[in-house]
């Protein structure tokens, strides 16, 4: 049977649009539309148990959204979709707001930025500038308000007892009046968010801020957690990253995956920069007791790779959540100090330096494979640029079946730099199938075979 819920009226977000913007709305193309109807799916779906996208495929292909014009403003209609976004009939208020954000960012995204040629997306400034006007559009963007973002990322898929230990580092975090950002799905980016939501309320806090980050490749399988009360969507993994740095005034990261290594690496690459030297950057690697020998095998891995001058950008914090909170706060609290005193804006970091390198997508073709340099003759930050994109193909082509294939039809990655890098990478992803944080079956194999250093290009 063919359920329609009529209309969904937004309550904050969209609510007042001309005859000609509903109309651009109305009048999407195809490929865009179904970037929408994705998302909005994904949002409808929070709270399902299930993190597989292909699990929901035969639901989600009954499901269909449609969108109305009235004069008062915008209406959607849902066709079949998933029951636990309503109650008694009527659409739950937080998903009627996320689903509205996925309107606003999707639509601006296409219509604004990527197809408009306001920005030159291959230019670093105009990337940064894009992310900028994204983030505005979004609302997101407080003038007002001083230094107390504490971004944290983590796991969707983890252990109990560490889910419990990132809801003890946000109510201590909430305690001391930060507010969370997170890649808004479940898991470590849930936990935090639920432990401040007590830490805010017992400090009488009624403007927490529960900053959920997102696109369109995650979204689908990492729902947003009903405490988002912020969701932003930006277009790519990159942009993204990007948001996350410029926005946060500190970071928080729990025991991960591949992705979550993924972005120690970028947040390491840009903070490498020598531009970036002198900018105090609060940076936390924590988990519970249970997590400390996967800690300590990424700090080897960091060390072995981008050297000690790495590590000292990081502190680590075992199973003591009232110290991860204090550190965040006393670190937030010397970004306030530094910004004041150069005049920058508290809101978004103009003032961090991004290299092109941590900017622009990459796709892990063998092509593009090839052409990476793993080698420590070069400076540490852009080292850890092609780590982060070796380890994006070696997960790929390892866990990911448009990797796999590639491998299949191809053979192994060639791999240009030392061996030791290499060899570090390698023991770290055994580490993470050791540890049951990256969903591979049988034996871990590399995809990749190792060329000397002296063929990396300069």
């Amino acid at each position: 049977m063919v359920k329609h819920y009529e209309l969904i009226h937004p309550k904050t977000t969209m609510r007042v649009l001309s005859r000609y913007e509903i109309e651009q709305l109305r009048d999407i193309d195809s490929e865009t539309y179904e970037l929408v109807k994705r998302c909005c799916y994904a949002v409808l779906s929070a709270g399902s148990q299930s993190d597989n996208y292909l699990e929901l495929k035969e639901e989600f292909r009954h499901f269909d959204i449609e969108v109305q014009q009235e004069d008062r403003g915008i209406v959607l209609n849902l066709i079949n979709p998933p029951e636990s976004a309503f109650v008694d009939g009527e659409i739950i208020r937080g998903v009627r707001e996320q689903l509205f954000s996925v309107l606003r960012d999707v639509l601006y995204a296409q219509e604004s930025v990527l197809k408009a040629h306001r920005f030159n997306l291959s230019n670093s400034e105009d990337i940064t500038n894009a992310v900028f006007h994204l983030l505005r559009n979004a609302n997101v963007l407080k003038p007002d308000c001083v230094p107390n973002l504490a971004v944290c990322w983590g796991g969707h898929s983890i252990p109990l007892q560490e889910y419990q230990y990132t809801k003890d580092v946000g109510y201590q975090m909430g305690l001391r009046g930060l507010d969370i950002g997170t890649g808004c799905g479940p898991g470590a980016m849930k936990g935090p968010m639920k432990g401040a939501t007590i830490g805010h309320a017992k400090q009488h806090l009624r403007t927490g801020r529960y900053i959920g980050i997102t696109e369109p490749g995650i979204i689908a399988t990492e729902a947003p957690n009903p405490i988002v009360n912020e969701l932003i969507i930006l277009p790519d993994i990159e942009k993204r990253l990007e948001a996350f740095v410029r926005l946060a005034h500190g970071i928080v990261i729990f025991p991960g995956g591949p992705g979550t290594a993924e972005e120690l690496l970028y947040l390491l690459g840009v903070l490498l920069h020598p531009d970036n030297h002198n900018m105090p950057f609060p940076l936390v690697l924590t988990g519970p007791q249970e997590t400390e020998a996967y800690l300590r095998d990424i700090d080897r891995f960091i060390g072995s790779t981008l050297g000690s001058v790495a590590q000292k950008r990081y502190q680590i914090i075992i199973d003591d959540p009232v110290k991860v909170a204090q550190v965040m706060k006393e670190g937030i609290t010397r970004v306030e100090d530094y910004r004041r005193r150069r005049n920058d804006a508290y809101f978004f970091n103009w003032g961090l330096t991004i290299d092109p390198d941590f900017q622009l997508p990459f796709d892990p073709t063998h092509d593009a494979m090839a052409n990476l340099c793993l080698s420590k003759d070069q400076p540490a930050h852009r080292l850890a640029a092609d780590l982060r994109r070796a380890f994006s193909g070696i997960v790929a082509g390892n866990v990911k079946e448009v990797g796999i294939t590639r491998v299949m039809e191809h053979g192994p990655y060639q791999l240009r730099g030392d061996a030791d890098v290499l060899a570090g990478m390698d023991k770290l992803l055994s580490a993470m199938v050791s540890h049951g944080r990256m969903r591979i079956s049988g034996n871990y194999t590399p995809c990749y075979e190792i060329v000397p250093a002296d063929c990396c290009n300069d």
